[in-house]
């Protein structure tokens, strides 16, 4: 949306607008996180609740 354009939205939206600029900024200049050394292959296995290991399943 440009400059020109914001002008016509309320003080409210304009600010939310702006807070969301600063946020994209800020997530695009942090690091990304390192890759996982040893993880587990496949879907993370927490998505459900609970965890599978050697026939055991915890519930967390």
């Amino acid at each position: 949306m440009s400059e020109q354009n914001r002008t016509d939205l309320p003080p409210a939206a304009q600010r939310a607008l702006a807070e969301a600029e600063e946020r994209r900024k800020k997530a695009e200049a942090e690091k990304p996180l390192p890759k996982e050394l040893g993880g587990r292959d496949g879907p993370e296995p927490v998505r459900y609740g609970d965890w599978e290991k050697k026939g055991l399943a915890i519930d967390f």
